[in-house]
């Protein structure tokens, strides 16, 4: 199967030919799936002297990992108002402060791998639709006091002098987020683990495992891996191979377009090498790529549309209706990809069944949680940790079933009627 055409594809390092599984191995760890989950498992387990090996059905980061916006910050894809809510502080700390390990774990590897291609930069700006400067501090102020944690308040214009709209009102930036290119900090991750040993196989879909003693055997069209741990990492594409995890996590689809290199007339849009979002519930999300051109994602759905011309005119009535200027804009490339999403917006994350693993659902915050999930389970198949608990009351929460998908877009559209009345009331 052929890689998509993304911006990321069309500007990534060369990929390595790897071979589909073919033969019948065995190792100490099989992970299913190569995107940044997998790989850090694979990488973390591989600097403890493990031996592993991914299958992959298509290609390294060929799903949300290498096509997404490329913003790597803080917290999960549900809020840490929410979690706090269910969990109380204590356990909310944790969680948070695992979110920003996971963001230092793609910066570490970037510069401890020498990982090339990578271009990061550094911050992220996430801006109110509406006058909210009481709730904006507010929200720094708990930040700050509840989780440590600190946050730099913008007013509305210092806001509309890094992002010339009237669309936006105050903001937060966080200066310790990033944004980069992941399908090459993938593909950098892929060739290190192959450095220490680890193997990789493409083009290897994983159609059946099954318990033999302590080992589990998975099946693949032309082999097999014989293992002691089996980690499942697949997200958005995996499939009723999953089992019962497959049923705890929905396909949903978001969407990304790249604009014409606008040249100087960039600065008539953003002033600011931040990548920028807003507050709602399914928010846009843009930054400058090439010096020139914009990324812009945005929406989701239970269905993945991959009309580009639809996807192009989809994005841009977004686009423009934040930043008028943009109206002649041409979009010259669009895409969408799947993440896989839980009901309860948490990773499935943790201990299935003796010595099988999930590590997947990370929604739409995948980057950074991705990474320290794969972290979190390498420590609970070497006996390291217990981190992994911590995830349990999220753990394997059904996905609805044949309704779960359409129950899925109605509240997704009920959220963005609530968005539009709370705009149209305050803003």
């Amino acid at each position: 199967m052929s890689f998509p055409t993304t911006w990321y594809s069309q500007t990534s390092l060369p990929r390595a030919a790897r071979p589909e599984l073919n033969t019948d191995e065995t190792c100490d760890v099989c992970i299913i799936g190569a995107g940044i989950a997998g790989l850090t498992a694979a990488l973390e387990l591989s600097r403890r002297g493990k031996r592993v090996i991914i299958l992959e059905a298509h290609q390294v980061a060929w799903g949300a990992s290498g096509r997404n916006g490329g913003v790597v910050s803080p917290g999960w894809a549900e809020g840490s108002g929410a979690i706090r809510k269910k969990l109380g502080l204590e356990h909310a700390k944790a969680l948070f402060q695992m979110s920003v390990e996971g963001v230092d774990i793609v910066r570490r590897n970037i510069a401890e791998l020498a990982l090339s291609g990578c271009d990061p930069s550094a911050g992220t700006i996430r801006v109110k639709r509406y006058d909210d400067s009481v709730g904006v501090k507010n929200h720094i102020d708990s930040m700050r006091r509840d989780f440590g944690y600190a946050l730099n308040y913008l007013d509305t214009a210092q806001v509309r002098e890094r992002a010339h709209t009237l669309r936006y009102f105050q903001g937060v930036e966080d200066p310790n987020a990033l944004h980069f290119h992941p399908l090459n900090y993938c593909l950098g991750l892929a060739c290190a683990i192959e450095t220490m040993g680890g193997q990789i196989f493409e083009l290897s879909k994983m159609l059946a495992w099954r318990g033999e003693g302590a080992d589990k055997v998975v099946q693949t069209a032309h082999g097999t891996v014989r293992c002691q741990d089996l980690v499942f990492c697949a997200g958005g594409y995996g499939g009723p191979e999953l089992q019962k995890l497959s049923r705890a996590y929905l396909p949903i689809a978001t969407y990304v377009v790249l604009t014409e290199h606008l040249g100087d007339s960039i600065k008539n849009i953003l002033d600011s090498g931040a990548a920028f979002s807003d507050d709602r519930r399914a928010s846009d999300y843009y930054r400058i790529v090439e010096g020139d051109r914009l990324l812009w994602g945005g929406r989701i759905t239970t269905r993945n549309e991959q009309n580009e011309q639809a996807l192009a005119a989809m994005l841009k009535a977004d686009m423009v209706a934040v930043y008028p200027q943009l109206a002649s804009v041409k979009i010259e490339l669009a895409w969408s990809g799947l993440m896989g999403y839980s009901t309860n917006k948490m990773p499935n994350l943790g201990w299935l069944e003796p010595g099988v693993w999930a590590c997947t659902s990370f929604g739409g915050h995948g980057l950074n949680t991705g990474s320290i999930g794969g972290r979190v389970i390498a420590e609970a198949v070497c006996g390291e940790t217990a981190r992994h608990e911590l995830f349990k009351p999220y753990l394997l929460d059904w996905n609805g079933g044949p309704l779960g998908r359409v129950a899925a877009n109605a509240i997704y559209q009920s959220l963005k009627v609530m968005d539009f009345v709370q705009e149209r009331l305050r803003g």
